[in-house]
This record gives structure tokens, sequence and C-alpha cells, in this order.
């Protein structure tokens, strides 16, 4: 797997993941504390962490084959 398709693989998953975070930070503080609020840095961490965790993962998974 070259550098090119490791950096759009990790920008592919961190967007995901940072917006389906973002989405679900925003619904539990309407739904549990009344506030319209989106927690950031839990988003960012989220989608840090599974972008990096995948494109391992996919990277692994194609050295294989």
């Amino acid at each position: 797997m070259n550098i090119k398709k490791l950096v759009v693989e990790f920008a592919t998953v961190f967007a995901v993941a940072l917006v389906t975070t973002a989405i679900v930070t925003f619904l539990w503080n309407i739904i549990g504390h009344g506030a319209s609020t989106i927690d950031w840095e839990t988003s960012f961490r989220f989608a840090i962490i599974f972008g990096i965790i995948l494109t391992w993962a996919k990277s692994r998974e194609i050295k294989e084959k």
C-alpha cells in the first residue's frame, strides 16, 4: 500500500468518524442535558484513534494478500 492510498484511507476514516461522533455527541447533549453543543474534543479524539487503527488494520490486511 503506497503512501497516497494510506493517506486517502486515513482521511476517509477520519472524516466519517469525526462526523459520526459529532452527531452522536450533539444528540446526546440535546436528549440528556438539554443543551445543543457538540463535544469537539471527544469527536477529534475518536476520529484520530479510529483513523489510525482502521488504516493500520487495512494496510495489514492488504499486506497479507
